[in-house]
Order: C-alpha cells, then structure tokens, then sequence
C-alpha cells in the first residue's frame, strides 16, 4: 500500500512537472508480470516504466549506486533495484531476475546497458539475452522519447508501451554448447528485443557529413 501510495504522487508530480504521456498500456495486462525491456535516455527511465506498468518492479541497476549514499542505496533496494556488475557475467542476476517473475513483480531491463547521449538506440548486450530467456517470461517493448539531451521542465515526455512479445515464441536455450548459445542470444533473442524498442522510439536524424 505504500508503494502504491509512493507511486501514486510521483504520478502526479511528474506530470505537474513534466508533460507527460502514455501509449499503449492496453498491451499489457493487469495482475500479470512481465520482463520490461527499454531504452535508456535519463536517470529517470527506471521510474517512467514503472509507471507504464502495474504493480511492482525489480530492476537491475549498477552496482556503483549501491556503494555511495547509504540512504539512496536503501531506497532503491525499496523501490525494486539489484545491484549488477558490468560485464562480470554473475550467473545470480538470472536467478534474481527469474525470483522478480516468480514473486508477481515485473522486471526491468536496459538492454544497452548504459544510457544513450543522442537519443538514438544503441547496441543490445547478450547477457540481456540471456537473462530474457532463462526468466523465461514475455518481453515487453519499452519506448521513452523526449526531445533534446536532458529533460527539463515542462518537457514532452512520451512513453510506449508495444505488444509483448511471448515467451514461447524465442528459442530455447537449454542444452546448448557456450558457442550454440552466444550464437542464439546474438541471432535469434536479442533482435526481436532491439527491434521492438526501436519500433517505439523516434530516433533523431544524424547530421549529414559533408566532405571538405
């Protein structure tokens, strides 16, 4: 009930703050968890998704934030996160993030890892994959959009929410030799993924290079 109370004024505040906006939260149904996966604009993002779905979320978020202002840690923990370390390929995040779907919560993924300075949706990690199909849970597209590099206030802020994509639909990974595997992640699981963001974020245009 506090969480839900919480959440509830943040709502409001944001879209007092921001002009924010919705689409697609007919996708997804209510009571049933889901692994969100998004791209990564602002420190914002992780509260953005979780007002797009319902109920709970657990989320990854890197480990550094867990070991500065004790206060900041402990309300994170609160609102869902788990420490990740970057590249270390800790096998326990798979069974945290599988514990997240088990318990009801949804889970919250940025595939790109790190968050993008221009706008435009960046390369997806295969852990990520990897995590998507051990949890074994349908994949919801996430896109935020907002103009410019940061947000400030009164910036239109739009978040799409796309069609889920079901579990059932990418391949299994059990038995798999490590080279079958990473070939699987990288081929089959982590496209779907991208291109559902993709499909749901308006990527600015580069700038044209002109030759000197």
């Amino acid at each position: 009930m506090l969480y839900t109370f919480v959440m509830f004024l943040v709502r409001i505040a944001l879209h007092i703050w921001y002009d924010l906006k919705f689409e697609g939260r007919k996708n997804i149904q209510k009571g049933r968890p889901y692994i969100f996966v998004s791209n990564h604009r602002s420190y914002l993002d992780p509260v953005l998704v979780a007002l797009s779905g319902y109920g709970r979320f657990g989320f990854m978020a890197k480990k550094e934030l867990f070991e500065g202002n004790k206060a900041f840690a402990g309300l994170i923990r609160w609102l869902g996160a788990f420490p990740v370390e970057r590249g270390s390929g800790d096998m326990a995040v798979i069974e945290t993030s599988a514990d997240c779907i088990r318990s009801g919560k949804n889970l919250l993924i940025f595939p790109e890892g790190t968050r993008s300075k221009d706008g435009r949706v960046g390369k997806g990690k295969s852990g990520v994959a990897l995590v998507a199909a051990k949890v074994h849970g349908d994949i919801v597209p996430i896109g935020i959009n907002f103009d410019g590099q940061k947000l400030h206030f009164r910036s239109k802020i739009v978040v799409r929410i796309g069609e889920p994509i079901p579990a059932d639909s990418l391949p299994s990974t059990e038995n798999l030799s490590d080279r079958e595997l990473l070939k699987t992640l990288r081929t089959s699981i982590m496209p779907p993924i991208m291109d559902g963001i993709k499909a749901l974020v308006d990527e600015p245009e580069l700038p044209v290079q002109t030759e000197k």
